[in-house]
């Protein structure tokens, strides 16, 4: 197969190969940093998902026994 003018001047040369490969690689490291910086986010998010739970079951502890204190008292409930 021969190959044009055109077609020759397409083809890719080491350096250029050699180019594309250390993009390909600085890529593939910053998405590795990117990964762990959502990796971290998530379980920020999580953890705060649990403490807002954990946070509303000791509002509403503290809410019975409020109630219970103003029967006990005579206050309005």
């Amino acid at each position: 197969m021969t190959l044009t003018p055109e077609q020759f001047n397409m083809l890719v040369t080491k350096e250029e190969h050699r180019q594309l490969e250390k993009k390909v690689d600085a890529i593939a490291e910053n998405v590795g940093k990117i990964l762990t910086a959502v990796d971290g986010i998530a379980k920020k998010h999580e953890t705060f998902e649990q403490e807002l739970v954990a946070n509303i079951a000791a509002h509403d502890r503290f809410q019975a026994d409020i109630t219970k204190l103003k029967v006990h008292t005579g206050l309005k409930a």
